[in-house]
């Protein structure tokens, strides 16, 4: 798919189909700080048809999504729409890529369920937080903690939430009531009773998921119609398309008058939705406190109860953002800003959404003004629809979910990372296992693995030893105290064993930092050659590990620009193997 000849007037993001829209010219002044303002003032009339069209794409995938992330989340299926447009309205002043949308997602909605206790005013106060924390990460440039979640620890944790939140869904499908929700006993639960499935609902559910699947092959392998193509041709394509964008509304929405079929006949063989309240949620503040049977529980047990998921849930909300975005800081304060704000009409955490996002792009959105339409639409259903949602089965809510996570497992990276690097292959593992116990165990436990495999590179770093009349030890990284002694003892062991013993020339030309540790391991290294009558020569050294050296005054350090100049004044020249 080409790159839009236009002017991106959002930012830098998915790549879009071409369209007919006129470049909007670049400004030479400083960038505003309010990122609206980059794009409002020269909005063209020419991209408003578009930027309806994707907002409207985009609501009718929300819709039905956000009722099914609700189940999934484990509260009532009101706040999945509670939490839909918050997130629209912000990201159109706050955000900075025009394809990006927030709002409810699998991942959320599986971290909710394992932090939230299935409580809605648990759910809405960590959203609360969780937007506080992003916010103070963005303020602070905080985004480089991101840095330390490696790629195979979010790979493991998103190929793990896959396989958990679809197995989750699989109860629905075979409408199976009572399964619990640990991922373990669920399976057990599942084969033990699989004999229950009640024949509705699994002919529905899986009747749902071949649709869902159909449609989006259908729409991936349709190509799209040129200008030359005849009306006719361009309407089936058009058909095509809007049927595979869609998809979830249209299978939601034929699952539904089905089930009212049978409700009418005077028989009803699916497990519905059932009744959701209609009308906006009230705008007030998260509460801070919550009312219980034996009293009310405080703030900080609320808190307690969070454990890890106010680390978990507001990192990992802004990793799926920053992962579509491309952009740090802008990125922290609109999540950070959207879920504070969300708290406030009973939202629970939200986050960029990959395939609603890959929806906006494709219908050629032109500015983040696209998600005050697909905003607009859900206070719209939630305003006058609700009623209407009563006959939705769950087995199809299920099916939209399993077609939503599907993708996300990603089979090709273990055979790649096996080609690559093998070593990748043990946090991926790590964090892909545990995360079926608990999710907090498996990403704590794969960056734990990560940062220990780091820790390691550093501690050894890679020496290169080249033998000669003088021998010529070059690092491979900088030196700091961890590797200040796996140094020593690979100089020592070599100059002295040689025979007879060699002087050391440190070519030091890939240290780009050192620490007073490993400055101290150096004046050591000095006295010990020193008492066997060899000497050691610096070269190559950069002017900040210079500096360093030079103010630590040690005795007999002696340096040279190239270790040809200090192979000649040790009276020997190394010779590089």
């Amino acid at each position: 798919m080409r790159s839009s000849g236009r002017s991106d007037p959002g930012s830098r993001s998915t790549p879009v189909p071409d369209r007919a829209v006129p470049a909007m010219p670049r400004s030479r002044c400083p960038l505003p700080a309010l990122p609206i303002l980059r794009w409002l003032p020269r909005y063209s009339l020419a991209w408003l048809p578009l930027d309806l069209l994707a907002g409207l794409a985009v609501g009718l995938t929300t819709v039905p999504q956000a009722l099914a992330y609700a189940e999934l989340a484990g509260l009532p299926l009101q706040y999945g729409l509670y939490s839909s447009f918050m997130g629209c309205f912000v990201y159109c002043f706050l955000g900075t890529a025009k394809d990006v949308t927030l709002g409810p997602t699998a991942i959320m909605s599986l971290l909710v369920s394992s932090y939230a206790s299935h409580e809605p005013v648990h759910a809405v106060l960590l959203a609360f937080l969780s937007g506080c924390i992003q916010l103070a990460m963005g303020l602070l440039h905080l985004g480089f903690l991101l840095d330390f979640i490696s790629f195979p620890v979010i790979k493991g944790f998103t190929s793990a939430a896959s396989i958990t939140i679809s197995f989750n869904q699989i109860k629905n499908i075979l409408g199976l009531q009572g399964i619990p929700r640990q991922f373990f006993l669920q399976v057990y639960e599942t084969l033990r009773r699989i004999g229950e499935t009640r024949a509705g609902d699994a002919v529905l559910g899986l009747s749902c998921l071949a649709a869902l699947a159909g449609l989006r092959a259908v729409r991936s392998q349709v190509p799209r119609a040129g200008p030359a193509e005849s009306l006719a041709v361009r309407i089936s394509h058009l058909i095509v398309w809007i049927s595979g964008t869609a998809r979830n509304a249209l299978v939601v929405l034929f699952a539904g008058l089905v089930a009212y079929s049978f409700q009418v006949l005077g028989s009803q063989p699916f497990r519905l939705t059932g009744s959701i309240p209609q009308g906006l949620p009230p705008f007030r503040p998260p509460r801070f406190s919550l009312a219980a049977p034996n009293g009310t529980v405080p703030f900080q047990s609320m808190v307690q109860d969070m454990g890890v998921g106010l680390a978990v849930v507001p990192l990992m909300g802004l990793l799926e953002t920053i992962a579509i975005a491309k952009a740090f800081a802008p990125s922290f304060v609109s999540s950070g800003v959207a879920n504070v704000l969300g708290s406030f009409v009973s939202s629970y955490p939200i986050t960029g959404s990959f395939g609603r996002t890959a929806v906006n792009a494709q219908s050629g959105v032109c500015t983040p003004a696209g998600g005050l339409v697909t905003g607009a639409l859900v206070l719209l259903s939630l305003a006058y629809l609700t009623s209407l949602f009563y006959y939705i089965p769950k087995a199809a809510l299920a099916a939209v979910i399993i077609s939503a996570v599907v993708p996300m497992f990603d089979a090709g990276i273990f055979r790649t990372l096996w080609r690559v690097k093998k070593l990748d292959l043990v946090p991926l593992c790590v964090t892909f296992l545990l995360c079926f116990w608990e999710v907090q165990y498996g990403i704590v436990a794969g960056v734990l693995v990560s940062g220990i495999l780091l820790l390691y590179s550093i501690a050894r770093p890679p020496i290169k030893v080249s033998e000669g009349a003088v021998l010529l030890v070059q690092p491979g990284s900088s030196l700091h105290f961890p590797a200040v002694e796996h140094l020593r003892d690979c100089v020592c062991s070599r100059a002295l064993a040689a025979s007879p013993p060699r002087s050391v020339v440190l070519d030091c030309c890939h240290v780009s930092s050192i620490d007073y540790t490993a400055v101290l391991g150096l004046a050591e290294l000095l006295q010990e050659l020193r008492r066997h009558g060899l000497s050691l020569a610096f070269c190559g050294l950069k002017d900040s590990v210079l500096q360093v050296l030079l103010s630590a005054d040690l005795e007999g350090f002696q340096h040279f620009p190239s270790w040809e100049e200090a192979g000649e004044a040790l009276g020997c020249s190394p010779r590089v193997g």
